[in-house]
């Protein structure tokens, strides 16, 4: 038999022991093919014997069966503390997981909200650079109708002043002719007639226009600013770039490129379509559908912001606003209020559906669109309320 020490059930003891003793210091020690009891008593007092007396077998078996039943109260008793204190440990496991989480989803929420105001920030800069950018345009545009109304006013002072010397010298002219008598006067009269017209006919050519307007309603000024643009992008070109050097000579038109790029975002290619349409902006970078065909890109991939940078950019170059350049201003204002609806700024992309139907009132996949936004920002501000 192995040594060992072990804790002994109390009935084995009560049985036969002279007063109870005890159960949870009491202990037997096995080894050397015999067994030592180490009993301590409840009670410090000197016992008369060691067993009881005069106990018959039935008392005996009774006292038997009352300690089992305490020793089986017992064991429910500690397997009871022990299941309480095991839910103590599950249910503190339980809250201190609980505090993590919360911990964490919290962490992600002022992420988010770093984020958004991270954004915010960004698009305010952004609507400041532009309001800059238009004040500056405005500022220059009545500084050059400034200078024009003045060289108009010196042109009137001018051919003001030129009347003015010839009234006088038709003034000197008549008196001289009122002195000199009538019959004179009239004779000068009948000198000055003309001659009859005689019969012949006048070729008229016009000059031929780029655009189908009516020139009553054209804006001829802004027309030709448009066109001169165009060709002075067609004639930008930056060669000097090291990429360049390992290509083809067709590689390095921008119009291949932009080529390339739609094929490319017609396979939802949409990053191989972005590289293509960024070397061609290297190369040329006053090419307006080259910005807005790398919005639609963006848009594609989710990238908003640059989405809203690339369509501001082709609409910067999209003047002076003819009929030449509608349909891509409008697909300009139409590609960045996407972005904006889809960053929920919904008040800022119904301004950009808005300047697009100005473009093309009867367009009614816009007209839609719009009436879909107001709809949300409507519902938007009943539940701010």
């Amino acid at each position: 038999m192995s040594s060992g020490q072990v804790n002994c059930p109390p009935f084995l003891f009560e049985v036969f022991l002279y007063a109870p003793i005890d159960d949870e210091s009491s202990k037997a020690k096995i080894g050397n093919n015999t067994v030592v009891f180490t009993l301590h008593k409840k009670e410090a007092a000197m016992w008369e014997t060691l067993s009881l007396s005069g106990v018959d077998k039935e008392m005996m078996q009774k006292i038997r069966e009352k300690s089992i039943l305490q020793a089986q109260e017992r064991a429910k008793e500690a397997m009871e503390a022990k299941a309480v204190a095991r839910r103590e440990d599950q249910k503190y496991t339980l809250n201190v997981m609980m505090k993590i989480e919360e911990e964490e989803r919290k962490k992600i929420e002022d992420m988010k909200e770093n984020e958004r105001i991270k954004a915010t920030k960004e698009l305010e800069a952004w609507k400041e650079c532009q309001r800059k950018a238009e004040e500056l345009k405005i500022i220059q545009r009545e500084e050059k109708l400034y200078h024009q109304e003045k060289q108009m006013e010196e042109k009137r002072k001018k051919l003001k002043h030129k009347c003015l010397t010839g009234n006088s010298a038709s003034k000197n002219f008549a008196t001289k002719g009122r002195n000199s008598g009538n019959i004179f006067f009239e004779k000068l009269k009948e000198d000055n007639i003309p001659a009859p017209r005689s019969v012949g006919s006048i070729k008229i050519s016009f000059t031929p226009r780029v655009f189908p307007t009516a020139l009553r309603e054209s804006q001829v000024a802004e027309e030709e600013e448009w066109l001169h643009k165009q060709a002075e992008a067609r004639r930008a070109m930056n060669t000097d770039i090291p990429e360049l050097y390992d290509l083809k000579e067709e590689e390095k038109n921008p119009e291949w490129l932009k080529d390339k790029g739609n094929r490319l975002f017609a396979t939802e290619n949409y990053l191989a379509a972005i590289n293509a349409y960024n070397l061609a902006i290297r190369l040329n970078n006053r090419i307006p559908l080259l910005y807005l065909n790398r919005a639609a890109c963006h848009l594609k991939l989710k990238n908003l912001h640059k989405a809203i940078e690339d369509s501001s950019k082709a609409l910067e170059i999209l003047t002076p606003p003819v009929a030449d350049n509608a349909n891509a201003r409008m697909k300009a204002h139409i590609r960045r209020g996407t972005a904006f609806c889809q960053l929920e700024l919904y008040v800022e992309g119904l301004q950009d559906y808005e300047a697009a139907l100005k473009i093309d009132p009867s367009n009614k996949i816009v007209q839609n669109d719009a009436e879909k936004i107001r709809n949300i920002i409507q519902g938007t501000e009943l539940e701010s309320k």
